[in-house]
């Protein structure tokens, strides 16, 4: 089934604008230039890829002996996958492989994240796990949806801090990939572009402070990431210019590893 949410990447100028004009940010004869410039995005960006991310669910690295750990990922199209052709270039499978190398354990990967996911539907996500479901790690990646759609960060933060809470209570170990720099997105306009990396930039910041009260391990994909998308969009975007390419989410599943190994090594999970 596919896994998606009402996704709209040409949404997010018009919602940069929205923002701007609740703000005060604008003068006389903003709000048409702002509405110009959401115009402009939405026919850029488009929906080239559809909204069904591939299936990447499996056991990778069946050549390991032992018991597979057990990883789940969680978030929106980032974490889902959606802009690569193959399933091994998807983030989860990227994670999984990364993890059997480290571990020298296979890894079954489970993919609760749904194209277009706001924050909120974290709880849906975790309400679908298999009731006796136990995860040895899970990986968040959200936020992007809940700028765009303008969720105040206190309400985007008690999602993501009840998510965390229940993962940790089904005995995983959670790493956050904070909300990635929508400033990179180079089919939007100036200023809008401006104002989505600031907005962007406050949740993500938000967000590693709500992980690390939580008992999770934050990583900033705008530090870690973000710049190759600023300086390499043709190699990290994927045809839409909004979703990662296959070397965007190799990128991002490298910057995430070391925490996933960390916090794993933390607690003893995933070894002989």
């Amino acid at each position: 089934m596919p896994r998606t949410h009402d996704a709209d990447p040409g949404a997010v100028a018009a919602a940069f604008a929205g923002a701007a004009l609740g703000a005060g940010l604008v003068l006389l004869g903003g709000r048409a230039m702002l509405s110009r410039q959401a115009a402009v995005a939405r026919r850029r960006i488009g929906k080239p890829l559809g909204e069904e991310a591939l299936d990447a669910d499996r056991i990778w690295a069946r050549r390991f002996d032992g018991e597979p750990v057990e990883l789940v990922v969680l978030g929106d199209s980032i974490a889902a996958g959606l802009g690569v052709e193959r399933r091994k270039d998807t983030l989860g499978a990227r994670l999984a492989k990364g993890l059997a190398r480290k571990l020298g354990r296979p890894v079954r990967l489970r993919t609760a994240a749904i194209v277009g996911a706001e924050s909120s539907v974290l709880a849906e996500q975790v309400d679908g796990l298999p009731a006796g479901y136990a995860p040895d790690a899970a990986v968040i990646v959200v936020g992007g949806n809940d700028i765009t759609h303008r969720v105040p960060v206190p309400t985007s933060i008690a999602h993501l801090e009840d998510a965390i809470l229940r993962l940790r209570a089904r005995g995983a170990v959670v790493v956050v990939g904070t909300c990635p720099d929508l400033g990179a997105l180079r089919p939007v306009p100036q200023p809008l572009r401006a104002l989505g990396s600031r907005l962007s930039r406050q949740l993500a910041d938000a967000q590693a402070d709500a992980a690390s009260r939580c008992g999770a391990r934050p990583v900033s994909l705008r530090r870690a990431v973000g710049p190759f998308f600023v300086t390499q969009p043709d190699e990290m975007f994927s045809l839409d210019r909004f979703h990662p390419s296959a070397l965007g989410y190799r990128r991002t599943a490298e910057a995430l590893l070391p925490a996933l190994l960390a916090e794993l090594a933390s607690v003893g999970a995933g070894q002989d």
